[in-house]
């Protein structure tokens, strides 16, 4: 009875260990626990980002995961803190520079991303070669009300036409087309590059016919809605809200160029499941993927064998004949000037 007990006692504590040992599969219909990717991100189109996205990654691998949302600064802030589990970052190129020079980012084998290679250039390494390519591309142009625009405006020097005058609104120096701004009106003030004091100089002088300085896309919208502006350096992205509100408002892509707006995603230090997130950006890159978020007009393509109609296109930075024409920033300039421009700009023009 002694040994019987003893026996009985040793098979109920070895069931124990063996259900603990095995919960997790067990919970999952006899598979593994998945593993949890954690990614900050924007929150733009979550659905469609699901759906295209992250749903078909989490079934081919078996991962769970977790979105952190918020803008380029707040996200950065956190990883900077140390106060965020995430592996993956989404941050637009300006961004993601000071996350690679500040040391917050893992570099990248690009053996294990095979499919940067069908990226078109301006894509492929906007950061350097050590950190991760753009997913997506906007560009910055000019959206003009068709109806009340007296005179063609076809490049970035019509904004200082005196027709113009309190019916142009332009972005705040420290949003992410700011820098654009700074050089456009350089090249407007008659510098071949982009020169602080030639910046200045244009700006001070378009700055009484300013109506504002905007900051969110959506206070340009209703700025356009309302019959307040005429013109304004606007992303394609938002032409559609743009177009919505206001019928007659046009997309012209100036004369001189339009600008580059390039999404990167990067691997946070210190993540814990490395090779993983690398398996996560080449499932981005592909061009299934990228060929479903474009259609579903949730981001224009950065992987040149994308197909796409006119109809699908529509809105779209899209091929070949406008991506490889965009203009681009020098960003390590940008970063290194642009606290001196946002201290001279608030004496100076704001």
């Amino acid at each position: 009875m002694k040994k019987l007990a003893l026996t009985l006692a040793f098979v109920l504590s070895m069931g124990t260990l063996l259900a603990a040992c095995g919960g997790d599969k067990a919970a999952e219909g006899g598979k593994e626990a998945p593993t949890e990717l954690v990614i900050s991100t924007w929150g733009f189109a979550e659905d469609a980002m699901k759906k295209n996205v992250y749903e078909p990654f989490e079934k081919e691998y078996n991962v769970k995961i977790v979105t952190e949302i918020g803008n380029n600064t707040d996200r950065l802030n956190k990883i900077r803190q140390g106060s965020s589990k995430v592996d993956l970052i989404y941050l637009s190129d300006y961004y993601a520079l000071q996350g690679a020079e500040e040391g917050l980012f893992e570099k990248i084998d690009r053996k294990n991303i095979p499919n940067i290679e069908q990226l078109y250039g301006i894509a492929k390494a906007p950061i350097g070669e050590d950190y991760g390519p753009a997913h997506t591309v906007a560009q910055l142009g000019l959206a003009v009300n068709s109806d009340e625009a007296k005179t063609p405006i076809e490049s970035w020097s019509d904004l200082w036409k005196p027709e113009l005058k309190n019916k142009i609104a332009l972005p705040n120096i420290t949003i992410t087309t700011g820098p654009m701004m700074m050089d456009f009106a350089s090249k407007v003030a008659g510098s071949k590059d982009m020169d602080t004091e030639a910046a200045f100089k244009a700006m001070k002088e378009i700055n009484p016919g300013v109506v504002k300085y905007y900051s969110k896309s959506a206070d340009l919208v209703n700025m356009f809605a309302q019959g307040e502006v005429v013109a304004a350096p606007m992303q394609d992205t938002f032409l559609g809200s743009l177009t919505e509100a206001l019928p007659s408002a046009k997309y012209v892509t100036p004369k001189e160029g339009a600008y580059a707006l390039l999404n990167t995603v990067n691997i946070v230090k210190g993540s814990k499941h490395k090779e993983l997130a690398e398996k996560f950006i080449n499932w981005h890159l592909s061009k299934q993927v990228q060929e479903a978020n474009a259609k579903a007009r949730v981001d224009s393509p950065t992987n040149k064998e994308v197909k796409l109609t006119a109809d699908e296109a529509k809105g779209l930075t899209y091929g070949p004949d406008v991506v490889e024409n965009l203009k681009t920033l020098d960003l390590r300039k940008v970063n290194k000037e642009m606290s001196g421009w946002i201290d001279r700009w608030n004496r100076e023009i704001e």
